[in-house]
């Protein structure tokens, strides 16, 4: 089902020449890396942005450094800020899923130099997933350090009920409309 859509939206991120795929190691279950596949959102001279930004503007360096994103992110490409708003640049990561490397719920697979932001050990035994408990509760608003307590519970609390109640949550919070 979801196939056709992944090629439609690959094909508008190619229309600037570079690869629309975007492939980044990230850690699984146990420690494990594994290349985690989206839509490409940035420009590609992203990285060299990003540092550079970082570099000349002290505030915007205190923003990265507690939520691992910023606002007004230089590195985002026009078609990229659409892409995300509507989580299409995550389809791709269902291969992820049908791999085996991720679940449909669970933590969000971090990078591996993140790890140490991370603390406790949810993330040791759970599959990352491709949605999940803070992404529905806080989506862009919660710190790096509230993420993790966000994963924390979700791993005490693990369920059939609480997937499917994430799910939910994530299909409605993907297909609302501005303002609602």
């Amino acid at each position: 089902f979801s196939l056709p859509l992944i090629l439609l939206v690959a094909a508008l991120a190619a229309l600037d020449g570079h690869n629309p795929f975007f492939l980044q190691i990230r850690l699984g279950r146990g420690g494990s890396r594994f290349r985690m596949i989206k839509i490409r959102t940035m420009v590609p001279d992203a990285e060299a942005r990003l540092q550079a930004l970082l570099a000349a503007d002290p505030d915007a360096a205190r923003e990265w450094a507690a939520y691992q994103k910023l606002r007004r992110d230089p590195r985002i490409a026009p078609l990229g800020r659409v892409l995300r708003a509507a989580s299409l640049d995550e389809l791709p990561q269902l291969l992820n899923v049908l791999a085996g490397h991720m679940s449909l719920v669970g933590p969000r697979p971090m990078l591996p130099e993140q790890r140490a932001l991370y603390p406790g050990t949810a993330y040791e035994g759970l599959r990352p997933g491709l949605t999940g408990l803070w992404q529905t509760e806080a989506r862009n608003h919660a710190t790096f350090a509230e993420r993790a307590r966000f994963d924390s519970s979700y791993a005490a609390s693990l369920s059939l009920a609480t997937d499917m109640r994430i799910l939910a949550r994530t299909v409605r919070a993907v297909v609302q409309l501005p303002g609602e």
